[in-house]
């Protein structure tokens, strides 16, 4: 583990889109207590309100995609109550939800890659994880609709201190851990654990087990293996799907638990009676894929490191082929500027 990294750990400690779960634990509540009691804990969650009509989606894209109901999970670099500007969204899931089947894909967006971003009125290509520091959750979902031409009205934002505490509330998870990812586990468990102040053991052999919030984490944040970043950013995924499938064997008694965890841990604009409408979708939830995009991208070093979609016209027709099934699709004029824009200052093109 680099020299730089353990120090970082201790601001930019990297988290991940665990929200689903909030959608399978719910259901607890209601088996529990009735609808009051169910609308007590989803009381619990901190509510936001943002403009819808300002998040940069195209009329012709809510009508394409009306089938489909896209949710982002944000995870910020912070800790505790902060979700406010300086934020960085660290890691970035879009949960695609197919109304008709109920599958839901995983979409997780590389956090470096080079997209256009508002800051402060002025459009600028920037890193898609600088969208939360300038603008917070509103200013990310502009973000993603105007750059992948799509439909998101609702997010789910968590910080740090949600993963080790829901992740022990489930009783961990199972993760299976390979030789060259236990090289680096250790340092990421030692770093996590001064940060969060929460004790955790070292992992001395591969193979599948169960990890406890802090492994978890340390295993999502592995970055060295081949792969890099990019791997990184599907083992994240890895922990979200192994805690929706821990869920779904727990007890009513424990999914209370969990919930009673983590809902005072997020922060969302969707209402309760939105949640509600989710439920049918819930028992019947199934992920039939999960996947990084950009599906093609290359780094490049500025003023800084990039990763820049290669091209991001031709990333953005593939996603929506592959997650849509839209075969016929054509790139907007708008999205096809701003891939020639990236393509006139990094030069990479097809």
């Amino acid at each position: 583990m680099k020299s730089n990294e353990s120090s970082k750990a201790k601001k930019f400690l990297k988290v991940f889109g665990i929200i689903l779960l909030v959608l399978i634990v719910i259901v607890a509540a209601v088996a529990v207590g009735g609808w009051t009691y169910f609308s007590d804990m989803l009381g619990k969650m901190k509510q936001e309100t943002i403009d819808l009509n300002a998040v940069g989606i195209d009329a012709a894209t809510s009508n394409e995609l009306k089938n489909y109901r896209n949710i982002a999970l944000l995870g910020i670099d912070s800790r505790a109550d902060d979700y406010g500007l300086g934020n960085r969204s660290d890691c970035i899931i879009i949960a695609s939800i197919n109304k008709t089947t109920s599958d839901v894909k995983l979409i997780s967006v590389y956090r470096d890659t080079y997209l256009q971003v508002l800051e402060n009125g002025t459009n600028k290509l920037d890193k898609v994880t600088h969208a939360y520091s300038y603008g917070k959750a509103q200013n990310t979902l502009m973000t993603l609709n105007k750059n992948l031409d799509l439909n998101i009205k609702e997010y789910m934002t968590v910080n740090f201190d949600a993963v080790i505490a829901t992740v022990d509330a489930l009783g961990g998870v199972s993760i299976n851990i390979a030789s060259d990812e236990l090289k680096y586990i250790n340092d990421y468990i030692d770093a996590t654990s001064q940060s969060s102040g929460v004790s955790s053991k070292h992992i001395t052999t591969a193979g599948t087990q169960t990890l406890d919030g802090v492994q978890a984490v340390a295993y999502s944040r592995i970055r060295y293996t081949a792969g890099g970043d990019y791997k990184r950013a599907e083992r994240m995924r890895t922990v979200v799907e192994a805690m929706v499938k821990k869920a779904k064997t727990l007890s009513i008694p424990k999914l209370v638990n969990v919930a009673n965890t983590i809902l005072p841990r997020v922060s969302t604009n969707i209402d309760k009676n939105e949640i509600i409408g989710l439920i049918p979708t819930i028992s019947k939830i199934n992920f039939s894929q999960s996947i990084g995009w950009p599906y093609n991208t290359k780094g490049k070093t500025m003023d800084r490191w990039y990763g820049i979609p290669v091209t991001l016209e031709s990333n953005v027709v593939k996603l929506h082929k592959e997650v849509f099934g839209t075969e016929d699709y054509t790139i907007p004029s708008e999205i096809k500027e701003i891939s020639d824009s990236i393509v006139k200052k990094t030069g990479y093109k097809e």
